[in-house]
């Protein structure tokens, strides 16, 4: 179908035919043009790991709630992240997702060839759940002042932490002095600085 018909039109100065739109134009336009999004070339590639990070390397945490604990990195997830854990035994580090971004490798390991890790720890193992269901304006009015009823830690995942923990614990008792050093907490002191430091 073409954009323009033509259409006879009347009179002797008016040229007897014009080319009219097909399409009537519409009477209201925006008053300011609407963005185009950036078309994206680039492709999404998975996160490089640093070299000296390999499973069993002992990583310090920079940010978070745990920051200055020492950590056993155990893999790498899909997503790029690092799943590390504390053991949750020696210094109360459950199993987490950390950016790379924010560790310290230190030179220190701990042989983990030998701990079966399960296949359910992956990104969708830290997804939260959704709430169950919105709470209305009247049942939070009046339910303020009240404590929230805290959840239960799941059973599933509690058991496969004290697996872990066990496991891995049992490669750590082997090194003298380990065990102590993951528990002792990280900081700088007056006058020191990181990147003259070797870890």
């Amino acid at each position: 179908m073409s954009e323009y018909k033509e259409v006879k039109v009347g009179g002797e100065k008016n040229g007897q035919t014009r080319l009219v739109p097909t399409k009537k134009a519409p009477r209201f336009y925006p008053a300011e043009d609407v963005r185009q999004p950036k078309k994206v070339r680039k492709t999404a590639k998975p996160t490089a790991l640093r070299s000296k990070i390999t499973p069993g390397t002992i990583l310090i945490l920079l940010a978070g709630r745990f920051r200055g604990k020492r950590v056993v990195f155990l893999k790498q997830l899909n997503s790029g992240l690092l799943l590390v854990t504390g053991p949750y035994k020696a210094n109360g580090v459950p199993l987490r997702r950390v950016n790379q971004a924010y560790v310290i490798a230190t030179s220190t390991k701990v042989d983990i060839s030998g701990v079966q890790l399960s296949e359910k720890l992956t990104d969708a193992y830290f997804a939260k759940a959704k709430a169950s269901k919105s709470v209305s304006a009247e049942e939070e009015f009046f339910a303020e002042g009240k404590p929230k009823a805290k959840e239960a830690y799941p059973e599933e995942k509690a058991s496969e932490q004290k697996d872990l923990d066990k496991a891995i614990l049992a490669e750590i008792k082997k090194t003298a002095n380990l065990e102590k050093y993951l528990k002792a907490s990280w900081g700088l002191q007056k006058g020191q600085f990181p990147h003259e430091m070797v870890f």
